[in-house]
């Protein structure tokens, strides 16, 4: 078994085609081909079904790409530390980023950190909170700005923001220009506009309800934040915002946006890696810099 073969596997199995793994490993598709069968007689099973429109893993292919990931991780770690204690300046850093959030953040933090590092190269993955855990979990991530609470029992994280919490409600809504803060059980009667199942601050909003005694009445679910706060502004029911992502006031599908009564909720960022993986310099200069950003910028 070469390692080759194992990122020949990792690479048909992401692109479920041959020819376009070929494609992305600059190697001739029969040899691809070629190598793969010698690969399947040698440890005697099939890691693919292949079919005339569609190549899909075997169980024992499944088993294979989850331990062959972890191979080529713990390759690439041991990599990363040899070039530390080789005092090498340049490198890369693999950064997973929820894309509101991330557009908000990062803006701030990355050209800080390329002035300071300019021979780190940073790649951005953007995707939902579920698939950034599970890819920071499997290493193919460095680092990733999450929101809490994590559900990936592998990773461990650095608060990076305490952020503020408001009520989002239409313009013209009856509590719009309330000069006091709102008690979230004022709320209990009101509809709800909220994020779907499976993202992170739906989750939150959810919890604020709880606490306060009620089940939200959800009229309307997205799975974009943005698209929740036009619907409020357009006057379809009311929601909770990071105090990060409040639209401004200039903007024609803007909410209002009041605060909370004490105690007032809050979402904490983190950036979050897998427990027990080795942090290059790259990566803790990241987080540092996430923390300087965060003090400076956000008041955490």
């Amino acid at each position: 078994m070469e390692f080759r073969q194992l990122q020949y596997v990792i690479q048909i199995a992401k692109e479920k085609n041959f020819s376009r793994a070929a494609e992305k490993l600059h190697i001739a598709q029969p040899s691809l081909s070629q190598q793969l069968s010698k690969l399947e007689k040698e440890i005697g099973v099939l890691l693919f079904r292949r079919t005339t429109n569609s190549v899909e893993l075997t169980h024992a292919g499944s088993v294979f790409v989850a331990k062959a990931q972890g191979i080529l991780d713990n390759i690439e770690q041991l990599k990363q530390e040899l070039d530390d204690l080789a005092h090498m300046r340049k490198g890369k850093l693999v950064v997973g980023s929820l894309s509101i959030t991330g557009s908000h953040v990062l803006p701030i933090v990355l050209p800080i950190f390329n002035k300071r590092y300019p021979e780190i190269e940073v790649v951005l993955t953007e995707d939902t909170p579920s698939k950034l855990e599970q890819l920071t979990a499997s290493g193919q991530t460095d680092l990733s700005l999450l929101a809490l609470p994590l559900h990936e029992p592998s990773l461990e994280w650095v608060d990076i923001i305490e952020e503020e919490i408001v009520l989002a409600v239409p313009p013209g809504h009856h509590l719009a220009n309330r000069s006091k803060a709102i008690h979230v059980d004022e709320l209990r009667s009101e509809p709800f506009i909220v994020l779907k199942k499976g993202q992170g601050f739906r989750q939150i909003v959810m919890e604020i309800c709880e606490n306060a005694g009620f089940e939200p009445r959800i009229v309307f679910e997205s799975t974009n934040i943005e698209t929740v706060q036009s619907l409020v502004a357009a006057g379809m029911g009311i929601t909770f915002v990071p105090k990060m992502l409040q639209r401004s006031e200039s903007s024609e599908l803007a909410p209002a946006y009041l605060p909370l009564a004490a105690p007032k909720p809050t979402r904490t960022l983190v950036i979050a890696s897998r427990k027990g993986r080795y942090l290059s310099r790259a990566a803790e200069a990241f987080i540092d810099t996430m923390k300087e950003v965060a003090e400076q910028h956000f008041g955490s």
